[in-house]
């Protein structure tokens, strides 16, 4: 079986840095993908799709020190659904592209949606720390919770 997901982006804001009751770094992103079309009239037609990304330990540590919103990145990972309960007691789900490969393709300060069709300056980030398998939305060093 294949869990694996491969997008190319640009960020929607800076990473959002937070860490884990045992001290494991996680960063959460978005970033953004456009898929373009001529329709049947002729016309340009445009599709944008918001993609949430969960980094962990060292990538997160990477994320957060290199990437800003409009930073145009390559991320590899595995697509993971996770249910919470809000406030109100409704069941919702969450889909997530847990990253295990991070590239820049934009160069350093290069936010805003710059970097077009280059790959300028980036360099690439893998995280190898934690297994693919790793249960549920929790810190996969130590099975605790995430606190958001």
């Amino acid at each position: 079986m294949i869990n694996k997901a491969i997008l190319i982006g640009n960020l929607g804001a800076d990473p959002e840095m937070r860490y884990t009751q045992s001290g494991t770094q996680v960063a959460t992103f978005n970033i953004a993908t456009t898929e373009r079309w001529k329709g049947q009239d002729g016309q340009m037609q445009e599709n944008t799709e918001w993609h949430r990304i969960v980094a962990w330990a060292k990538l997160a540590d990477i994320c957060g020190q290199y990437l800003q919103k409009g930073s145009r990145v390559y991320i590899e990972g595995r697509i993971q659904t996770r249910k919470w309960t809000d406030q109100n007691g409704v069941d919702r789900y969450t889909t997530e592209i847990i990253a295990k490969e991070m590239k820049m393709l934009s160069s350093r300060g290069e936010g805003g949606g710059g970097g077009q069709g280059g790959h300028g300056g980036g360099g690439g980030y893998q995280d190898n720390s934690f297994p693919d398998s790793s249960p549920g939305f929790s810190d996969p060093g130590t099975g605790e919770d995430v606190p958001f």
